[in-house]
């Protein structure tokens, strides 16, 4: 069955999204919390790692810093996720494994995502983070999540739309982590909440439940 991956939002205020974030996770079992603001300074970034890494991890969540190993390394996250070119992606994989989580994203193609799982990434992310959510999953990224299951080792997450009911979609695709972001951070009901709707819909629309 596929596990829930949460992506921070693109706006972050410390004064009140640490007390969120604790509520969220403690509503189900998060597998993993990438720490991703955007526009952010190396420095402002570290330091939103710094707040967000010890919550992520009080609830077993494997917390990543999206592109900054420095930040990673001095929040003692549990790793990486690098979305810029396969070189960085290499040099993340040569740095921090076997000792931490080196993830890949920024992934169009399916030779992007073959070149980033034979780096030694342990998993591959389908879905764009910079770009603003349309209510369903991505096309692109449902194909990509489709065809990888079925013929790779390499663990995959396929990111959800901003519609929450975007999940079932990808359940279907047999991803082993559904990624979400704005589904969760801007549902009317609050983020506990969609959480607790996204491991319903996971549950119900996994392709094992199916069958």
């Amino acid at each position: 069955m596929s596990r829930l991956y949460l992506v921070t939002p693109a706006a972050i205020d410390l004064a009140t999204f640490p007390a969120l974030l604790d509520e969220a996770l403690g509503a189900v079992p998060v597998a993993s919390l990438l720490v991703a603001p955007l526009g952010l300074s190396d420095m402002a970034l570290q330091r939103v790692a710094e707040v967000l890494t010890p919550i992520g991890q009080r609830h077993d969540a494997a917390v990543l810093v999206r592109n900054d190993t420095r930040a990673a390394g001095r929040a003692k996250a549990d790793g990486v996720h690098v979305d810029g070119s396969l070189a960085e992606l290499k040099q993340a994989v040569e740095a921090f494994r076997p000792r931490s989580i080196v993830g890949a994203g920024g992934l169009k193609t399916r030779h992007d995502a073959m070149a980033a799982a034979e780096t030694g990434a342990d998993y591959v992310f389908f879905g764009m983070i910079d770009r603003p959510e349309d209510p369903e999953a991505h096309p692109k990224s449902l194909e990509l999540a489709g065809w990888w299951m079925p013929l790779f080792e390499t663990p995959c997450v396929c990111l959800a739309g901003a519609d929450l009911a975007s999940v079932a979609e990808v359940a279907r695709t047999g991803a082993d982590f559904v990624g979400l972001r704005d589904a969760v951070w801007a549902h009317e009901a609050g983020p506990a909440a969609a959480l607790v709707e996204a491991a319903r819909l996971i549950e119900a629309h996994t392709p094992e439940r199916l069958a």
